[in-house]
C-alpha cells in the first residue's frame, strides 16, 4: 500500500541498521517522510551528530527532524503522550500524517493519536537483529551494524605525538598492525599518517625545480600552513574512522600541530588551537635512546629533547589521558598494547536514555 506523509519518531541512539532498514521500508511505502530524531538532552551522543549520520544514509529524499524531548515515559498516562504528542506533531508540521512506522510496540498508540495507520516493521529483529540498547551495551560485538558516520563519531582515537625521529609513525604502524592480526571486527582497524611530513616533502619538492641543491632547511613555514597541515589531519582521521574497527590510531594529530608551531614560528596561533581535538589517549614517545636517523626531511635533531619536554607539559597541562612510551621497541609497543587495552576494557560510556516508568503491581484487597 502507498501512503502519502509517512512518519517515523525514535531516539536513534546510535542510529544502526535497523533504523535504517526500517527508513528505507517506509520510504518505499511513502510519496514523502518525515523522520523526527528525539532523543532526551541527557543523552552523550549529540543530535546533531545523529542527524548528520542519519542524513548521509539516506539522502535528501528523507526530511529528517530533530527535537529534544525530556517529557518522562509513561505509555499508560495519556496526559503524559499528550506532552509527547505536543513536541511530535510541531516537529512533524502540518501536513497530515497517514502512516506511523516503527518497530516498537509503542508504535499503534502513536500512530492512533497521529489518526494514522500503523505500520510496524521487523518487530522481532528478524532481519536485523540489534537494537540501540544492545549497541550500547556491546558496541564491539556490535560494530557491523554500525554505518560509516556512527563508526567514525564512536571509534576510539589514539594519536602518537613524539619529537622527530622518536618512533611515531613506527608505533601507529605496528599498533594498527597488531589489532589488525586480532581478526574479526578489528581486522579493519587503520591508522593515519602524519601529513605534515607530505607537505614538507611537497615544498622540498618545489624548491628543488629551481634549486636542485636545495634542503630541508631552505623549506619555509608559515602560519597558513599549520592551518592546513591541522585541519588535513582531522579531516583524514575522520575519513579513517569512518570505515575502519572500534580502535583507530594516528601518528600526529592538531595538537601535535600547535607544538610544531611553536617550534618554528615561535608560538602557536589561535586558528591552529580552534582546531584542536582530544582523542580517547595520546601515547608520547621519548627521544631517550633512539637514534636520529636523517631521511631529509628532518632537521631537528638538536630539539629533541626540548620537542619530548613541550609535549609532556603541555599534556599534563590540558589534563588529557596519555602514557609515555620509553625503553626499546618491544618495551615500547608492549607498554602501548596494554595502554590501549586498558581503554578499551573500559568500554563505551553512554548516558542512560529516558525509560518508561515501570506499571506498577496490582495489590491485593
Amino acid at each position: 500500500m502507498r501512503y502519502g506523509h509517512g512518519l517515523i519518531v525514535g531516539k536513534f541512539y546510535p542510529p544502526h541498521a535497523g533504523h535504517h532498514a526500517l527508513i528505507e521500508a517506509a520510504a518505499a511505502a511513502c510519496e514523502r517522510l518525515t523522520v523526527v530524531v528525539a532523543p532526551s538532552s541527557a543523552e552523550s551522543i549529540p543530535l546533531a551528530d545523529r542527524l548528520e549520520w542519519l542524513r548521509e544514509a539516506h539522502g535528501p529524499g528523507v526530511r529528517f527532524v530533530g527535537v529534544h524531548d525530556d517529557h518522562p515515559i509513561d505509555y499508560h498516562d495519556p496526559a503524559v503522550w499528550e506532552l509527547h504528542m505536543a513536541v511530535f506533531r510541531a516537529a512533524a508540521g502540518a501536513d497530515r500524517v497517514d502512516a506511523v512506522f516503527s518497530s516498537e510496540a509503542y508504535g499503534a498508540e502513536l500512530a492512533r493519536r497521529f489518526h494514522a495507520r500503523a505500520v510496524t516493521v521487523d518487530p522481532d529483529r528478524i532481519r536485523v537483529p540489534v537494537s540501540g540498547t544492545a549497541i550500547r551495551a556491546d558496541p564491539v560485538g556490535n560494530w557491523r551494524f554500525l554505518g560509516p558516520g556512527a563508526r567514525g563519531g564512536l571509534a576510539r582515537r589514539v594519536v602518537v605525538v613524539g619529537a622527530e625521529s622518536t618512533g611515531t609513525t613506527t608505533m601507529a604502524r605496528a599498533l594498527a598492525r597488531h589489532y589488525r592480526l586480532r581478526g574479526g571486527v578489528w581486522a579493519a582497524t587503520r591508522w593515519v599518517p602524519e601529513f605534515g611530513r607530505e607537505l614538507t616533502e611537497r615544498k622540498l619538492a618545489e624548491l628543488r625545480k629551481a634549486r636542485p641543491e636545495a634542503t630541508v632547511f631552505d623549506v619555509t613555514w608559515d602560519r597558513d600552513d599549520f592551518v592546513t597541515v591541522a585541519a588535513e589531519q582531522n579531516a583524514a582521521e575522520d575519513l579513517a574512522a569512518r570505515d575502519g574497527s572500534p580502535v583507530l590510531f594516528a601518528d600526529t594529530d592538531a595538537f601535535a600541530t600547535t607544538v610544531w608551531e611553536e617550534r618554528y614560528l615561535g608560538s602557536t596561533s589561535a586558528k591552529v588551537r580552534e582546531l584542536v581535538r582530544t582523542p580517547d589517549l595520546y601515547l608520547l614517545t621519548d627521544d631517550a635512546g633512539v637514534p636520529f636517523e636523517d631521511d631529509e626531511l628532518r632537521d631537528g635533531e638538536h630539539l629533541r629533547g626540548w620537542m619530548t619536554g613541550r609535549f609532556r607539559e603541555e599534556l599534563v597541562g590540558r589534563g588529557v589521558p596519555y602514557a609515555e612510551l620509553t625503553g626499546s621497541y618491544a618495551h615500547r609497543l608492549r607498554t602501548a598494547v596494554g595502554e590501549v587495552d586498558r581503554l578499551l576494557a573500559g568500554g563505551w560510556r553512554f548516558s542512560p536514555p529516558l525509560t518508561p516508568k515501570p506499571v506498577a503491581a496490582p495489590v491485593d484487597p
